[in-house]
């Protein structure tokens, strides 16, 4: 399918953009490979800068808008950035390389939804949650997907590398597995899957505005967002921690959940 060609050509570029030449930035890099210090004693992979690691697109967790980077997460590392008193400097990544903890080689941290996991745990380190991200089983009227029994024998959708994909394993079901959520939403509206398996934020994000679509059942999994930072980096994990803190204490991390997900935030 044209779909998943553009999903393994999609992968392809990034993994050559990260590994052969460092990654490819959003913004201008500049700088050192060799970690200066910040404020605090905080050692960054370009100096002046917070190099951070994202899947893009993720809506509306990061996604471009004329000619930016924007989303609930980057708002997040937007205010990271200013306690550190650096630039903001985004890579755009696979999931794959962000999942494994390989994005670390080359960013400060990792910031792109990712749900924290006892198998990821073993190969990052995790900033307090910051979000709960419970799964959704999004599907077309008329479908015949009402439940996750009833997508069994359908044609289901899942971003690869993540805690839906893992689900729908799980559940017996043989899921058509997309590089990131923009791909995978537009399988969804093109109707080459009738059901899509994923975060509630992205998928209930995607279809809010469209009345074919309709969330047939959730799951609880007790799945929480957190920010990864290379294992063993424990004054840059401090820091993290103090700006959610912060941001939990006034308020901004709330207005930031409505901005971007209004009814739909935990």
């Amino acid at each position: 399918m044209q779909l998943k060609s553009l999903a393994t050509a999609k992968m392809t570029a990034k993994a050559a953009a990260l590994f052969a030449v460092g990654a490819l930035t959003l913004t201008a890099c500049g700088g050192s490979s060799t970690p200066a210090a910040s404020e605090g004693g905080v050692q960054l992979i370009n100096a002046g800068k917070f190099t951070v690691c994202s899947d893009v697109p993720y809506e509306p967790f990061e996604f471009q808008k004329d000619g930016k980077t924007v989303g609930f997460d980057i708002d997040i590392a937007t205010e990271i950035a200013k306690d550190l008193n650096a630039e903001l400097n985004i890579v755009d990544s696979s999931f794959e390389a962000i999942e494994t903890g390989t994005a670390l080689t080359g960013c400060d941290a990792s910031i792109s939804s990712v749900s924290i996991t006892d198998t990821r745990k073993q190969v990052m380190d995790f900033s307090n949650p910051y979000m709960d991200d419970d799964l959704t089983l999004v599907a077309k009227e008329g479908s015949g997907v009402e439940n996750i029994d009833t997508a069994k024998g359908k044609k289901v959708g899942v971003q690869q590398a993540t805690t839906g994909a893992k689900y729908a394993q799980e559940k017996g079901i043989e899921a058509q597995q997309f590089e990131d959520s923009g791909l995978l939403v537009q399988a969804l509206e093109a109707g080459t899957i009738d059901a899509a398996l994923g975060n509630q934020s992205v998928l209930g994000y995607a279809i809010k505005d469209n009345t074919q679509f309709t969330r047939v059942e959730d799951y609880a999994t007790g799945e929480k967002l957190g920010i990864a930072i290379k294992k063993g980096n424990t004054a840059m994990l401090d820091k993290v921690n103090g700006t959610l803190k912060r941001l939990t204490d006034d308020g901004t991390l709330a207005k930031f959940q409505t901005t971007w997900f209004g009814e739909t935030a935990k």
